[in-house]
């Protein structure tokens, strides 16, 4: 009888130990250590022997070098990746301008973000093309998918159709829908794999990744050595026979993959779906893709129906420019190749504490205190006794430094109860001298600003920028230059904040 032993895997960065600690000897997380039975027959003990059992000489080298199986970088023959599309334009952005076959694409999010939704609706697309989708469901039977697919409004056949050509939903007398789309309610890895080579088809959804199982192993699925192997397993298959790959993951509480952490490195693409529960919208963020680029973003709203794409998410982000109130500023957030105009607002009222509290929503709380301390240091506006709230419209996520401008002129239009041009952007990045320094991808955030039908843009000075926008531009250096050319000498909006002479004084020698 084979003996068996056991090891501890880690769940972050699936090293091994032969003892249980509380922090893993590897990566120093903390309770990510697993145990787990490893049979002797499992891991056999084989000679593949090593270079020096097969290349030894004599030690002496006749005739020039010769590369035994490299080529050089010239030889090698250059093949164009032929995209195919999805159905869905936000998806092939954030994919780099399609699906490439052959790929592996990892999609994590949150329980009930939608990932099993735009991959059903993603299929039900593919198979109006392609001859064979295959959506393989770990964790739902056929007759759930069915259901689900008849109110996303998937069960769609051609024939009927309203008097205007438009499609209508498939009745129960007519649910023969999709005749190319399969449907495999399946957890064993080996019945999966003998699927994908009997059918080959063009894409393949796995739903999910956690919950296959191999039965080799003895661990249990969403295991370390689990995901790894049935990953790998697929990788191989999905290279052999060209099957591109849409592999549904599992996250933590702290919104990372689930697994270890080479299930991210075994892939080719890996998006994260993203959104705010109480909202509506859903963001598709790529952070890695070996045939794009990384940081783009899809944007998507959830309806009654399924997932709809939105056209123009900067209307989704900006507020109503008719209402103007304190504390609100305009910028031009870009997300990979994407502008986006976005909605900031501040609010800076007295604190009843002995230390001021500061809360961002959708913005970097280390780039607001950073910000606030400028001001202060800089400028001379009394921050440092005040709470200050920041956050973006609708909640999207701002992080890049372009947005530091918008956020300054909003908490000092806070303070001093101004409204701030509603048809002005502002764009730059805050140094800790009190400067505005330059940014990037300037040409793509005015032209977007200008399609909105904004009329001026505040950016820094020596910044590069076209002539035809259509736009007043205007250059600063600092930011208090960009205080006055942003914030109008006007009498206050509102008298809800009393401020101190010595504190009305002191900002109107700095201005």
């Amino acid at each position: 009888m084979a003996k068996s032993r056991t090891i501890y895997i880690c769940t972050a960065c699936a090293a091994e130990s032969p003892q249980w600690f509380g922090k893993c000897p590897n990566c120093g997380t903390y309770g990510t250590l697993e145990e787990q039975m490893l049979s002797s027959n499992n891991n056999p003990l084989t000679n593949r022997g090593g270079w020096q059992s097969n290349t030894r000489t004599n030690g002496k080298t006749e005739g020039p070098a010769q590369p035994r199986i490299s080529q050089r970088f010239s030889q090698i023959t250059q093949l164009e990746q032929t995209r195919f599309n999805s159905g869905y334009i936000e998806l092939d952005r954030v994919l780099g301008g399609g699906i490439v076959p052959g790929s592996l694409v990892l999609i994590g999010g949150d329980p009930g973000i939608g990932k099993s939704t735009l991959l059903l609706q993603a299929a039900h697309q593919l198979a109006q093309r392609l001859p064979r989708i295959l959506y393989v469901s770990a964790e739902e039977s056929g007759q759930q998918i069915k259901l689900r697919a008849q109110r996303l409004g998937v069960g769609v056949v051609d024939e009927e159709t309203n008097g205007n050509g438009k499609k209508k939903q498939a009745t129960l007398e007519t649910q023969n829908i999709d005749p190319h789309l399969y449907v495999l309610p399946e957890t064993d890895l080996e019945e999966i794999l003998r699927e994908l080579e009997s059918l080959k088809p063009q894409v393949a959804v796995i739903d999910s990744i956690q919950t296959l199982y191999f039965a080799a192993l003895t661990s249990a699925p969403g295991s370390v050595s689990q995901v790894r192997e049935c990953t790998s397993a697929l990788m191989q298959v999905a290279k052999r026979e060209n099957i591109t790959l849409f592999i549904v993951g599992h996250v933590t509480k702290e919104g990372a993959i689930a697994g270890p952490r080479v299930l991210e490195h075994l892939v080719d693409t890996v998006l994260y779906f993203e959104g705010d529960r109480y909202a509506s919208h859903r963001l598709l963020r790529s952070v890695k893709n070996r045939f794009g680029a990384t940081h783009e973003i899809g944007i998507f709203e959830m309806v009654d129906h399924g997932l709809v794409e939105v056209t123009n998410p900067s209307e989704l982000f900006l507020g109503s420019r008719d209402d103007a109130s304190p504390g609100t500023a305009t910028i031009v957030a870009c997300e990979g190749t994407r502008p986006i105009v976005v909605e900031l607002q501040a609010l800076v009222s007295p604190t009843s504490y002995a230390s001021p509290r500061r809360s961002t929503t959708g913005v970097d709380y280390s780039r607001l205190q950073q910000i606030l301390a400028v001001l202060e240091k800089r400028v001379g506006i009394p921050l440092s006794k005040l709470d200050a709230y920041v956050a973006s419209a609708g909640g999207l996520g701002v992080e890049e430094p372009a947005a530091d401008l918008g956020i300054a002129i909003a908490v000092v239009a806070s303070f001093r109860d101004r409204v701030v041009d509603p048809r002005t952007v502002l764009i730059g990045e805050v140094g800790l001298g009190g400067q505005v320094r330059l940014v990037s991808q300037m040409e793509l955030r005015l032209k977007e600003a200008a399609k909105l039908g904004f009329k001026r843009a505040i950016v820094p000075k020596g910044q590069v920028y076209p002539d035809d926008t259509g736009l007043e531009i205007i250059p600063v250096g600092k930011v208090i230059d960009a205080i006055i050319a942003a914030i109008p000498q006007q009498r206050p909006y509102s008298e809800g904040m009393a401020l101190d002479e010595d504190d009305e004084q002191s900002f109107s020698e700095d201005n």
